[in-house]
């Protein structure tokens, strides 16, 4: 009996002190969060074709890299954070949230050097990410060669 007191009073202790949060609105949120980092980088395709001529594919590359260097500078002068907090996975799903991690990790441990800090622990985060990119194209490239051979593919 002692026991079911004690989950009871502990289940009571987590939901008076979790965060209340409100699905609906942080999935608004984050849909016009997402939505806006999107139409940035529309706007970043749509100028590069019709101003500069650029292809569509040129343009998407540079898109990527604008919204990249947008998303590191945010970063490095502390304003991302804030797109995140409000925004939350709107902010952190795009390839800008990527760049942040990356950014942040980064600017944590410059304390620590050039070497040991910036150029160790910036792959914290891009680390796995290329790792696991690298293997899994590694294995649909086998799995593709061998649909080839045996003509499923």
């Amino acid at each position: 009996m002692a026991s079911q007191q004690k989950i009871k009073e502990y289940q009571e202790y987590v939901q008076k002190n979790s965060p209340k949060t409100n699905l609906p609105l942080q999935m608004a949120k984050a849909f016009v969060m997402g939505g806006l980092i999107c139409c940035i980088g529309q706007f970043i395709v749509n100028v590069a074709g019709s101003r500069f001529g650029i292809d569509k594919e040129t343009a998407a590359s540079w898109c990527s890299m604008l919204l990249i260097l947008l998303s590191a500078v945010l970063t490095g002068f502390n304003l991302y954070g804030g797109l995140v907090k409000w925004g939350g996975a709107g902010a952190l799903v795009p390839i800008t949230g990527f760049a942040n991690s990356v950014v942040a990790s980064a600017i944590e441990y410059k304390t620590e050097g050039q070497v040991f800090g910036i150029g160790c622990k910036i792959f914290t985060i891009a680390g796995p990410v290329i790792l696991y990119g690298i293997f899994t194209s590694w294995v649909l490239g086998l799995i593709y060669w061998g649909g080839k051979m045996f003509g499923i593919v």
